[in-house]
């Protein structure tokens, strides 16, 4: 870790009543004195002047200076609370840097206070997922991660781990025919303990990360469809521009929209057909691109070119509204894969008129979710969100812990592990084997914690923060 002395403004670009410099390192008594002229008392507010180099008075504000290691770094802080213009902030920021500091690199505050043992990586995250929190309920799975819940989880499956394999690794040189050392049955069972709380931590975790990050649902299908009106339904405003000419959309829009807390990404795009137009050709592979990398594929059709769906589709009706996606069916595994992130939204019910519903339909053995809605009038809007929230199997998250990818690899690996670990004990394998299995099992929950990290995972972690924090 370095030792230079780093600054940062912490408060956002832009006007403001109030605009916050802070400043971390072992350099700063001489440096806080230089600012302030005086040396300010621990955790106490001293308002005062800041100065520049030739004593002229920059701002006038709050200085706090926090001595290490009972700071949020675990080193000397000095935080210069003052007014939050842009002039005044940079002003203040040059003049520490003239006194010795470097300006601070993304998340290099958090960085330090993780490196300094103030936090683990878990909660290091989570002050980003908690800053970026869409909703109040990703703010409080986030909140929980950061005050260490979701930490102290992990660390108490890890002491059992750590039990198992002074278990295991103690019996190791003693005969295979002494079963009482290694105590078969009480190992058996902790396993299944380790399984149990684990796939519990799992789906709490599981939670967070829908809250956290989402899903994105791309709205696909044939010109004037009303793939743009549902755009504008969802998200509540007049986000993309409707009409009656077909292939009026010749760009992908995104929207980012809230259902139950869960947030969802709508991506509207142009409608799938082939046309002479360069433009509209560019918008359809831009409209491919985004059903490649969706979770979800809304598949909008024309109610009113199928007047008997009330009964339901049959093959050759699924067939036809599937056409617009033919490109992407050759492929018989991809096929599959498609289709299985394939909701058939029947628009325009109110030209029929028929009922609002949610139904299934099959094809080749899948199950194909359709639902029959009017964008129009908002007839089964609340049809289509229940079904957005139960294809990711959304349980609101009242519990979940904030999570990432990463984390959910790693328990995902950590799970593979402990099961591995008891399929060899049930085929009385060997017990090394046992022993290897519970110690990658450790090692993968300490990736989560950051007990067991690389230098390159900490630059990717951290240089996504905000600078400042």
């Amino acid at each position: 870790m370095s030792n230079d002395t780093i600054c940062a403004i912490a408060t956002a670009p832009g006007r403001g009543s109030i605009g916050v410099l802070r400043i971390s390192g072992k350099a700063l008594a001489g440096m806080a004195r230089d600012l302030v002229c005086v040396e300010p008392e621990p955790r106490k507010a001293l308002f005062c002047d800041f100065h520049g180099e030739d004593g002229e008075i920059l701002d006038r504000g709050i200085a706090l200076f926090f001595p290490a290691p009972n700071s949020f770094t675990g080193e000397d802080v000095l935080e210069l609370q003052g007014h939050g213009g842009r002039v005044v902030l940079e002003s203040l920021r040059e003049r520490v840097i003239a006194l010795g500091a470097r300006q601070a690199r993304p998340g290099e505050f958090s960085e330090r206070a993780f490196l300094n043992g103030k936090i683990d990586l878990a909660q290091a995250e989570a002050i980003a997922d908690l800053i970026d929190a869409d909703s109040r309920q990703a703010a409080r799975s986030a909140l929980r991660t950061l005050t260490g819940e979701f930490s102290q989880r992990i660390q108490s499956i890890t002491a059992l781990l750590t039990q198992q394999r002074v278990l295991v690794e103690s019996a190791i040189d003693f005969s295979d025919s002494d079963i009482e050392v290694l105590q078969v049955e009480q190992l058996r069972q902790s396993l299944a303990d380790l399984l149990e709380r684990l796939d519990r931590i799992r789906e709490r975790s599981r939670q967070g990360a829908l809250l956290n990050q989402g899903i994105s649902a791309v709205l696909a299908g044939l010109p004037n469809a009303g793939k743009s009106s549902l755009m504008n339904r969802l998200s509540g405003q007049q986000t993309a521009i409707v009409t009656e000419i077909p292939g009026t959309t010749r760009d992908v829009l995104s929207q980012r929209i809230l259902l139950d807390d869960l947030p969802l990404q709508l991506i509207d795009t142009a409608g799938l057909r082939r046309s002479a137009d360069v433009i509209e050709r560019e918008g359809v592979r831009r409209a491919r691109d985004a059903i490649d990398g969706a979770d979800v594929i809304l598949l909008v059709v024309d109610a009113s070119l199928f007047p008997d769906c009330a009964r339901g589709l049959g093959a050759d009706e699924l067939l036809h509204v599937l056409e617009p996606l033919e490109d992407f069916l050759e492929d018989e595994e991809d096929r599959a894969e498609l289709l299985r992130r394939t909701c058939i939204v029947l628009n325009k019910i109110d030209l029929l008129p028929i009922p609002p519903a949610a139904e299934q339909a099959c094809l080749e053995d899948i199950e194909l979710p359709v639902i029959r809605i009017s964008a129009k009038d908002g007839s089964g809007i609340e049809l289509l969100a229940a079904h957005l929230k139960r294809f990711v199997a959304y349980e609101g998250g009242e519990d979940a812990f904030v999570a990432r990818a990463r984390h959910l690899e790693a328990l995902d690996e950590a799970r593979w592990q402990c099961q591995s670990a008891m399929d060899k004990l049930t085929a009385q394998a060997a017990l090394e084997l046992i022993a290897e299995d519970l110690r990658l099992a450790q090692a993968a929950l300490g990736r989560i914690t950051g007990e067991v990290t690389s230098d390159d995972l900490l630059g990717e972690i951290f240089s996504k923060f905000c600078i400042g924090k």
